[in-house]
């Protein structure tokens, strides 16, 4: 017998009746408003081609590391996931992987992962039965026939879910094509990219040498050369900046700065072009491309977000047969304290300059990030990300932070993620765990309650539209490339 499948208006807020009560009205404020998704990964091809999703298991299983890394921990073959390697996408048939999965699926019961695919399931695509192996099929067929309607084309979904912003992620070295075919289009989305210069930074990422082949070619401009490798990156967040870009995205190992003097940054530049780098040049030059950064943004106006402190792809073999990003990244310890101090030096009193810090770990939370947050202007604090996007996560950012840096100091919510559908899902169950922490304040007697409305709509929206602005400073995308 299919086992019921409901979501309890009540989940996440406080189980104290009176607190209860508050959080129910903040949340009935700020319930409906749109979503504002400032950084994450989805395709934009999905919103440029407007094309439908061919089944289930391509849109909601294959790309979202979430779930098959949890169902890899339990000895489940990527391969059998429709997951695609190196090599390509495997024979796998979609229904049976599909299959694999909701036979697994009580592995999820109590992650975030869960509470996402609950939503999911119940109000995207209006199922009342639970997901497990016995109604597998009648979950595949029913999601591969909504898949094919007009109604769940990408663009139809971005207008039913209220999304207002979307950031996606994009590289020196990629084609911005996508986004200026939706600009081109007329459709009212607002899509934009975000600069993400890893490749062309990073001497160990993977793609570093082809990566800056095609930099070249893009821009035109000597890279090989200090002053050209600058100008370089100069024109293409110009491009990105035409794309809509608001912000870039800078996903290092630590959150190490440096601000050497012109010849020391060149010579170094030329040592990390040679075969006889070492990693410590590597990490040196990440470091001083972090400052290099922070004055170009106070040059174009754009965000700077720094996600630091994974250790990418700790599998070495699955890496090596499926490439990264196949969920073995693994949160570090990390300094802020000693890390950003060249950067604060250079530019941490400058109005003119707006860095958001994440990190993966917490113990930095009430020691390192608030109290440097709560004193640079130019910084502020990003919401919990990746392993600790949860409602413990949330609830832990807000108590550890908030004493110190405050909500102002903060950024709201962005979901990081590449499942398109779980994007509701994820800002429904922060402005739960928001609304929740606001009613505890007031049923404390520490905020008063218009206070609390006022800060609900803050988390929720106005944050977000300052920390990114979206209001403002930004140019009016273009259809063509440039």
């Amino acid at each position: 017998m299919a086992r019921p499948l409901t979501l309890d208006p009540d989940r996440l807020f406080p189980s104290d009746d009176r607190t209860r009560s508050i959080a129910r009205a903040l949340y009935a404020e700020v319930s409906g408003l749109p979503i504002i998704s400032p950084h994450g990964h989805t395709d934009p091809k999905w919103f440029a081609t407007d094309e439908n999703w061919s089944n289930a298991t391509e849109l909601l299983l294959s790309p979202d590391h979430y779930l098959y890394r949890m169902l890899y921990s339990q000895g489940v073959a990527l391969d059998d996931l429709c997951v695609p390697s190196k090599a390509g996408l495997p024979s796998t048939d979609p229904r049976k992987a599909w299959r694999t999965f909701a036979e697994n699926f009580h592995l999820f019961r109590g992650t975030p992962s869960s509470m996402w695919l609950g939503h999911v399931f119940a109000e995207v695509f209006g199922f009342d039965v639970a997901l497990d192996a016995s109604t597998a099929d009648l979950y595949y067929d029913r999601v591969n026939e909504k898949l094919a309607s007009d109604a769940f084309r990408p663009r139809a979904l971005f207008d039913r879910f209220g999304i207002e912003f979307l950031a996606t992620t994009e590289g020196p070295q990629d084609d911005l094509s996508p986004h200026h075919a939706i600009h081109k289009s007329g459709w009212k989305g607002r899509v934009v990219t975000t600069y993400r210069p890893d490749a062309v930074i990073d001497v160990e990422h993977e793609q570093f040498a082809g990566a800056m082949r095609t930099f070249a070619d893009l821009t035109g401009e000597d890279v090989w050369s200090w002053d050209g490798y600058l100008a370089a990156h100069r024109k293409r967040r110009a491009d990105f900046r035409a794309a809509g870009a608001t912000a870039t995205d800078h996903g290092h190992p630590t959150a190490r700065t440096a601000n050497l003097p012109y010849d020391e940054a060149e010579r170094l530049f030329r040592t990390i072009l040679s075969d006889s780098w070492t990693p410590q040049d590597a990490e040196l030059f990440r470091a001083q491309m972090l400052t290099e950064m922070a004055a170009m943004s106070i040059e174009d106006g754009m965000v700077m977000q720094i996600h630091p402190g994974s250790f990418r792809n700790h599998n070495g073999g699955l890496f090596a047969s499926h490439g990264r990003d196949k969920g073995a990244d693994i949160p570090m310890r990390t300094d802020y304290v000693h890390a950003l101090k060249p950067l604060l030096d250079r530019f941490g009193t400058s109005t003119s300059l707006s860095i958001i810090l994440f990190t993966l770990d917490e113990t930095v939370y009430a020691r390192e990030l608030a109290p440097l947050a709560g004193h640079y202007p130019c910084l502020k604090l990003g919401p919990s990300w990746w392993f600790h996007d949860s409602p413990e996560g949330m609830r832990r950012f807000r108590e550890q932070v908030t004493e110190t840096a405050g909500f102002y100091n903060t950024v709201g919510f962005n979901d990081d993620t590449r499942a398109f559908l779980s994007i509701p899902a994820r800002h429904d169950v922060a402005r739960r765990i928001d609304c929740g922490f606001l009613g505890q304040l007031v049923a404390e007697g520490r905020l008063l309650d218009w206070e609390a409305f006022e800060l609900a709509h803050e988390l929720t929206n106005g944050l977000v539209r300052k920390a990114y602005k979206l209001d403002q400073s930004a140019p009016a995308p273009v259809a063509a490339a440039a």
